[in-house]
């Protein structure tokens, strides 16, 4: 009897969802059972780096910093998808090139769209 021939990945997606899972299950049980809850003064208080503590935890904070690193981290990213394109270059086929080119162009859109919505100016 033959198995379908793709119940093998039926049975590495099952093991791939299980597995995390029963991890976190044993983790919440060890959790509740072996660590219980002590709040206390201490314990809830802001934590400033060994400093004490001085006036209210909920400030705004500036994401502007946050957006910059995405926007670095994406670009950083692109660079290391083309180098081995670059490296193979005269070795792949035409379709290889039309694929960098639809990659470079959403990049090039990404870049545009960031600048024209302001998220390259320093603020």
């Amino acid at each position: 009897m033959n198995a379908h021939p793709y119940a093998f990945l039926a049975l590495f997606a099952a093991a791939a969802v299980a597995f995390p899972l029963a991890l976190l299950g044993v983790a919440r049980l060890w959790a509740r059972y072996f660590s219980p809850a002590k709040p206390s003064a201490t314990k809830n208080a802001v934590y400033e780096c060994g400093v004490a503590p001085t006036g209210d935890s909920w400030i705004q904070f500036k994401a502007h910093y946050y957006l910059y690193a995405i926007l670095f981290l994406i670009f950083d990213v692109e660079v290391l998808f083309l180098l081995p394109i670059a490296v193979a270059f005269t070795g792949l086929p035409a379709g290889a090139l039309l694929a960098v080119l639809v990659f470079i162009l959403l990049l090039a859109e990404g870049l545009v769209w960031a600048w024209h919505r302001g998220h390259l100016e320093w603020k």
